[in-house]
Formats: C-alpha cells, structure tokens, sequence
C-alpha cells in the first residue's frame, strides 16, 4: 500500500503527464487491431490527431465490433483474446449492454481500484482495525456467452471481478463466492442473511439500494435495533453507482448510530473504475484515477448536442462546469460515451463528482433539471423534516387541454415527514435554488406548477425493480426521466395492489 500510494502521489502533481503516457500506451497497443487499422493508429501522433480521425461513439456505434467480439473474433478492438463481458442495462437502447473485459482491464483497472481503495482508506484512517474484519459485497450473476458455444461468461461486472479473483481474497470477504454469485436474488438474499449475520464483518462495498434490502434482513432477523449490535467493528461502508446524500441520513440513524463508521465514496462502471473519494472529510468528492488505462476526454454539455462537439483534455477543463465524460480503454472502448455527466471541484489533483447522466434528466419544458439538482432537493429537504428517504424517481407532466406542465415525484420514505405538502414545497424551494431554468419556469407559475408528489409504501420500488427483472446486482432506481416511463409503470402498478390503495397522497 505504501508503494502504491507513492504512484497516487506521482500522478496527483503530474497528472497531465500520465494522461499522455496512458493515451500514447493505448493507441500503440492497438494499433494492429481492426479498429487501430481503420483508424490509422500507427499514423497518429498526437491527441489532436487522434480526436480529428475517431469519432465519439455511443455503445449503438460500437456494437458491430462488440458483436463480433462476442461470437468468438479477436484483434478487433484490443489485441488481447476477451472471453468475459459485462452485461450491463444502462441508458441506451439495447435491453442489455455487453462491454469486452480484458485481461489488462481487469487488472489494471478494475482490480487496482479495489486495492486504491482500500489503500486510501487507510491513509485516512491509519488506525483502521479493517483487515481484523471481513468485506462484504453483495455480487451478481453470471451466464454463458449467449453468442456462441464455449465462448467465456457475461454477467454483472462485480461477479466478473469477484469469479477471477484469487484463491486467497476469499479469505478476506463475505459470503463465499457460491453464494454471492447465486443467480436468484431472494435465494442469494436469504443465504446472505444466514451467513453474514454470523460473521465479523468490518467493511461493505455496494451500491446503497441493495445494501438497504439486506440490511433490513439482517435486523428482522436478528431481532436488534442497529446493526453494530450484529456487526460491532463495522467500520467503513464502501458505496458508489448512485449518489448517496439521500441516503446517508437513513445509514447515520437506522444502521450505523455512531460516529466511527466511515462512507467513502467510489465511482466505478461495467466501462471501468475512474474515481475514488481520497479525503474522507469531503463527500461526494472524488479522485480522478489517471493510471488505471484509461484516457479521459470530457465534452461541455453546452454542446452535447452538437454533431461534432468539442471534447477537452484534462488540462483543459474548468471547475464546477458539467462534462459528458468520454472515455478510451484498455478493454477497447474507443471515445465512448458513458453516459456521465460530472463536474470537477479541484485541478491538480482533479476531483470531481457524479452530476447526472447524459439521459437521465427533465427538460420537458426547458427547465434542464439534471439528476444533481434532484438529489440536492430531496436532501434539503428531508433535512429540514426529519424525512428519511428510501428511493424515489421523477418526471414530467404535460401540457394539455390548456393546462399548464409540472414535475411529478414518487417518494418512498422510510421515515415519513409529518407533512408531506411541505417537504414537497421545501423540495420544490431547493430546486429553485440550485437552478435558475427551472425557477424562471417557476415563477409566478408561468410555464410550470409546483410538483405533484406521491408517498409511496414501503417497498414499492423493491416490488417494481422486480416486475422489471433488475433485482441486485449493480441495478438502481433511475432517478429522472424527460418522459413518463418510469412514473407511470411504478403508478400502474400500485394502482393493481389493493394492500396500496390509500396510501398514495399526492
């Protein structure tokens, strides 16, 4: 750890001196690659050429290469032979995202952020007794190559890391690897709750919905008010794929009342693990990991639109700005659109944090509310409330018949606020606060009405993920749609549970 915590500090004060290093690394490693040939790999020089001859690509332009990946051809977008993918959901639109894990991803990238991570929690907390303990994490599934015959696995990235990792980690984590890749969710949850209910467990790394539903498990099982009654040196929840403000009310209260458990924050994708939260005294601030093979590229969202829009290097970025996140990696995935968006809160060292998706954000009305500014209403406003909240999702409601549009909200607490109509004002305040489109919509009522908002049972989200196939896993609620998608299954469906009727209070 001290080794590698010396080549953190390295890249902190030259980061744009890696970056080049990492960029020239990848273009001459597939240069004889179809794609390097396409593309004239061999003929670039430097990263203007390199943006002027590839273009920006979403995973609906990379797919016919990724297909014949999948079906067993090598050399076609990195030179190393790949037999596991990640099959990831994502925002495109494939039902399913199958993204090439090669062998220097998984080491380079994915498996050196799992080790970083801990690395940087230690150099925060040098007194850390988390190794006494074991780690938990929840996992996925795997399946066959649906492709071809023999042709490797596919799954959910986590169980990707997790089946390849050695003899030796099994040692050290929880449940063992049978269990946590066990493809049933409410089988994989029952024997969970068996086994780690027993265990030392010091450390969970998750994704905080899933988290929750096990959590739950554990306590109405065991029959206690906390956790740190089952788990007494717990230490450190590790959490990333949604932003966690909103939850970090609920864990401080319900889970974990005591001031030693840490929350550390990572961002990591079925693409790769880009950034780790270095200074534990600043949530939602992360490091940007500039030596995990990946090149970075980031696109102001001011010309997202645009069909050539102008992607800037690392030292060209400014602060507090929001950037559609391009990447190029050592699994092959060239100028790929994540779908991220992020905004940078310091240069040299760069940090940044999550401030939305690409698709996921409300602009039915030209309001531009991105993902960012919902999660800072929904925490201001169950601050000011005492709320908890559990998930929750939100969309637009249409013009029509001459009336006038407005932001819908379904809210599952799990501590309700005593008044429901004024978290939905102090929401609706807060949202004007942080952005001035929606607030001009707002005023006076001119283009939009304060929001509708429904209290939703408990459990509601849980039951919806499941009508839709995406328990576990590395599967989240999305939290903002531009049309009515999600509010109108999760509303349909409550509308068909008799047990629900009454209880949705706009």
């Amino acid at each position: 750890m001290k080794r590698r915590a010396e080549r953190i500090d390295h890249f902190k004060r030259f980061p744009v001196e890696v970056q080049h290093q990492v960029f020239h690394e990848l273009i001459e490693a597939a240069r004889y690659t179809d794609w390097g040939r396409k593309y004239r790999y061999g003929n670039l020089q430097t990263i203007r050429q390199f943006q002027e001859s590839v273009p920006i690509s979403t995973y609906e332009d990379l797919y016919p290469s990724i297909e014949r990946v999948l079906k067993g051809q090598q050399d076609v977008l990195w030179p190393s032979d790949v037999e596991w993918f990640s099959k990831s959901s994502g925002t495109t639109n494939a039902r399913s995202k199958y993204l090439p894990i090669t062998p220097e991803s998984l080491e380079d990238c994915h498996y050196r952020g799992g080790k970083d991570v801990m690395t940087l929690y230690v150099q925060n907390r040098p007194e850390t007794l988390v190794f006494e303990g074991k780690g938990l994490s929840i996992g996925g599934s795997l399946h066959a190559n649906p492709f071809m015959e023999d042709g490797g696995m596919v799954g959910d990235v986590s169980a990707v890391i997790m089946k390849n990792l050695p003899a030796w980690a099994d040692f050290i984590r929880t449940p063992p690897i049978e269990v946590a890749l066990m493809d049933k969710w409410e089988e994989k949850l029952a024997a969970m709750t068996e086994i780690c209910g027993h265990e030392n467990v010091t450390s969970i790394l998750g994704v905080p919905t899933w988290t929750i539903v096990l959590l739950d498990r554990l306590m109405e099982v065991h029959g206690v008010k906390n956790m740190l009654d089952i788990w007494p040196n717990f230490e450190v929840f590790i959490h990333g794929a949604v932003a966690f403000d909103p939850y970090r009310a609920l864990f401080k209260q319900k889970y974990f009342p005591a001031d030693k458990v840490t929350y550390m924050e990572t961002y990591n994708a079925s693409e790769g693990f880009f950034a780790i939260q270095d200074d534990l005294s600043h949530p939602g601030e992360m490091l940007l990991m500039l030596d995990y093979g990946i090149f970075y590229e980031f696109v102001p969202m001011e010309e997202w639109d645009n069909q050539h829009p102008r992607a800037l290097t690392l030292d060209e970025v400014e602060l507090d700005k929001n950037y559609a996140m391009i990447i190029s990696t050592n699994s092959g995935l060239w100028r790929y659109q994540i779908g991220d968006t992020v905004k940078f809160t310091s240069k040299y060292p760069f940090r940044l944090k999550v401030s939305g998706r690409t698709k996921h954000f409300i602009n039915a009305f030209g309001e531009e509310v991105i993902v960012e500014n919902a999660d800072a209403a929904i925490t201001h406003a169950c601050a000011h409330t005492g709320a908890v909240i559990a998930d929750y999702t939100a969309g637009p409601v249409y013009i029509s018949n001459g009336s006038k549009g407005r932001h819908e909200w379904i809210v599952e607490f799990s501590k309700q606020p005593s008044d429901v109509e004024h978290f939905c004002y102090l929401l609706d305040s807060k949202l004007r606060e942080v952005n001035s489109d929606y607030d001009a919509k707002r005023y006076q009522e001119l283009a939009l009405l304060k929001p509708l908002l429904h209290s939703v049972p408990e459990g509601t989200f849980y039951d919806w993920m499941g009508q839709r196939g995406k328990l576990g896993g590395q599967n989240k609620v999305p939290r903002l749609s531009n049309s009515r998608e999600y509010l109108d299954g999760i509303l349909e469906m409550i509308h068909k549970t008799p047990s629900s009727s009454g209880q949705n209070r706009p």
